[in-house]
């Protein structure tokens, strides 16, 4: 997938709505300030890369000097970026390379976990408090309803395929199955050292 102006464009709006709206996270923007950033997606064909200044967030699909810091990641790894704690973890399992200042990203990563993400604040202007709210609402039962059916989903395939249509074997069978192959090995070591000592006689 290529990057167009009018998808970075879309971002960088969303970003400073998000980021620079909010007089409480002024001191977590302040920190970024005249720092950039490059996220390379291995979806996107290009980076996107972010320039912080005092009053607002660029978005660039193209630039010419080098980042302050560049990350390589996944796009289902990029929501994880919200918790500041999983910074750590994500660096050590690879699924985040960091190349550059890891100041830059442990900033940025800080700026999006302390943002509030309530969609009800941002359709009020619009449609009204109330109305927002009672939206906001709707969406995010509706999101339990789909996660808890999904799980559900999950579960009973797991189910079917060790006990309905034994397509895969279950834990007892899995645990009972290594002690066989431990046994046989075992057996095995044995035979081969009667054999070496009836060699040597």
């Amino acid at each position: 997938m290529t990057l167009t102006p009018l998808l970075t464009a879309g971002l960088e709006t969303a970003l400073n709505q998000i980021l620079y709206r909010d007089r409480g996270l002024k001191a977590a923007r302040q920190r970024l300030n005249g720092r950039s950033l490059a996220i390379e997606l291995a979806e996107l064909k290009q980076p996107l890369i972010f320039i912080f200044s005092d009053q607002q967030v660029d978005v660039l699909g193209d630039w010419c000097d080098t980042p302050d810091c560049k990350v390589k990641t996944r796009l289902a790894t990029l929501r994880k970026l919200r918790d500041r704690q999983q910074l750590t973890s994500l660096i050590r399992s690879g699924e985040l390379e960091v190349e550059g200042d890891l100041q830059v990203v442990q900033q940025f990563s800080a700026l999006i976990d302390l943002a509030e993400l309530d969609p009800a604040e941002y359709l009020a202007p619009w449609i009204g408090d109330i109305a927002a709210q009672g939206i906001s609402q709707a969406a995010r039962r509706g999101l339990q309803l789909v996660r808890g059916n999904l799980d559900r989903k999950q579960s009973y395939l797991g189910q079917a395929l060790t006990e309905e249509w034994r397509l895969a074997p279950g834990g007892l069978e899995l645990a009972w199955f290594a002690e066989e192959v431990d046994a046989a090995a075992r057996e095995l070591a044995a035979l081969e050292t009667r054999l070496k000592q009836l060699e040597g006689k």
